[in-house]
């Protein structure tokens, strides 16, 4: 009898926690930047501060990282899992993990900073509420990653057309021989990114900076104390995520869920950012394109192990269990949807485009990787619709023959099968798109109108 009495406070126990984390107000973040700015490094010493990695975790870590003599991976290693990950010293997938801090819970993205992982990347910061941009402070290292070529630029600006909506700049390695703390190093910094950031699309308000180590741990947690760096007066991290201002959630609109990953473990597994509405074990939902009706089993929020959540809601990163679709008829790209209001399947849509890297011209024909919410799909322009100022974002030129670099255009695109897709007015998130060509971002866009599948062709706008 003691023991069922004992099994049953141990259930309870779990399913209070459960409810405390739940009740929370949830928040994704995406560490990106360059490679080696220490995105994984700061990550797990989160975790670890936070509670997430016990000492004894983090000792094992220590431990075998100093046998492959990379003893200052340590840290790093409580997100990065794979042993390609830990023998390199990069992350390849783009990990999960979350933390709790007194007012809310967050699920952490880390994001690959090497340039052969950028899809990787975009996945991850589709998922995202806030972007953490870490960047490195060490001599050289900051305007490595900065310079054309380096990934900083890059991450930022797909942050931005990915739908992130707030960027904390965290200035890393402040703790560096090199550097030691220098406030005139961070203030060229963030003097430069400041301009950059603002040509990205990012309003100063939604940007914050703030100096820290990863390694150390310092400005972390707690505000950095004034004998190590006596100019600055902010916010620690923590402190900061915080008390950031909150935003509205579409919990009572129609449900979609793009799924991200499938797996398969004692029935099938989907996971994703639930972008709009909520749901409970039991709800009834429809996979799209493939319009297969499922039943939710299980709810899990990401990151926090096998604890089993009775609700899920807009904002929420999750992993669901359920019955009436095998593993292998899913895939990344498809999406979880209110079964009275499924998500529009297309494969043609007129969209709003602006080119922002391309050395030579583009012409109608020409096919690109797109990457909208977590789907990847190859497309075709099939036509120029319009030219329009910069400025004005007029309409300036019918039928353009060609498109070349920094130019905005309404264009007719065409999908090398259904996909799922809305409208930008309709759904930001699942009305955005970049194209990607020879591992370059070469243009981002959104999406005007969606060409029905009765009419393929009814695209036509006017001058």
């Amino acid at each position: 009898m003691s023991s069922v009495l004992e099994e049953g406070m141990k259930r309870l126990a779990v399913s209070t926690a459960t409810d405390a984390f739940a009740a929370k107000e949830p928040f994704s973040i995406v560490f990106i930047g360059h490679v080696d700015a220490g995105k994984s490094t700061l990550g797990g010493h989160i975790l670890y501060a936070t509670g997430q990695v016990d000492q004894r975790t983090l000792e094992k870590y220590e431990r075998e990282s100093k046998e492959l003599n990379r003893e200052s991976w340590y840290l790093s290693w409580a997100l990065d899992t794979n042993q390609e990950e830990r023998s390199k010293g990069i992350t390849v997938e783009c990990g999960k993990a979350s933390f709790e801090t007194a007012r809310r819970r967050f699920t952490i993205l880390d994001a690959p900073g090497h340039k052969n992982y950028v899809p990787n990347m975009i996945s991850g910061a589709a998922q995202a509420d806030i972007a953490i941009l870490v960047i490195s402070a060490r001599k050289g290292e900051f305007e490595t990653g900065f310079e054309r070529g380096g990934q900083t630029r890059e991450h930022a600006m797909l942050a931005k057309t990915l739908g992130v909506r707030r960027i904390v700049i965290v200035v890393n390695k402040m703790d560096d021989s090199t550097v030691q703390w220098s406030e005139i190093r961070y203030k060229e910094i963030v003097s430069r990114l400041t301009t950059f950031l603002k040509g990205c699309g990012f309003k100063e308000r939604d940007c914050d900076f703030l100096p820290l180590s990863g390694f150390t741990g310092d400005n972390l947690v707690e505000r950095i104390k004034k004998s190590i760096c006596a100019w600055y007066d902010g916010p620690s991290l923590l402190q900061l995520l915080d008390e950031l201002p909150s935003w509205e959630r579409k919990v009572d609109a129609p449900f979609m869920m793009p799924i991200s990953e499938k797996s398969k473990d004692m029935g099938t597994l989907l996971s994703g950012k639930i972008e709009s509405g909520s749901l409970v074990r039991g709800s009834h939902l429809l996979v799209m394109p493939n319009r297969r009706e499922i039943e939710v089993t299980s709810i899990f929020f990401e990151g926090s192990g096998e604890v089993e959540a009775q609700r899920a809601s807009s904002g929420d990163i999750v992993r669901i269990k359920v019955k009436g679709i095998e593993e292998e008829d899913v895939s990344p790209g498809f999406v979880l949807c209110d079964v009275d209001r499924p998500i529009s399947v297309v494969t043609r849509f007129m969209a709003q485009m602006m080119i922002v890297e391309h050395k030579n011209i583009i012409c109608p024909g020409y096919t690109a990787v797109m990457h909208a919410h977590s789907l990847v799909e190859e497309v075709t322009i099939i036509k120029f619709l319009f030219l329009l100022d910069p400025k004005t974002g007029e309409k300036t030129q019918a039928k353009p023959k060609f498109a070349k670099q920094g130019q905005t255009l309404i264009v007719d695109i065409k999908c090398s099968g259904p996909v799922c897709l809305e409208t930008f007015e309709t759904h930001q998130q699942l009305g955005r798109f970049n194209l990607r060509d020879e591992g370059k971002t070469i243009a981002i866009g959104r999406i005007l109108r969606l060409a029905s599948s009765s009419a393929p062709t009814d695209l036509h706008v006017s001058q």
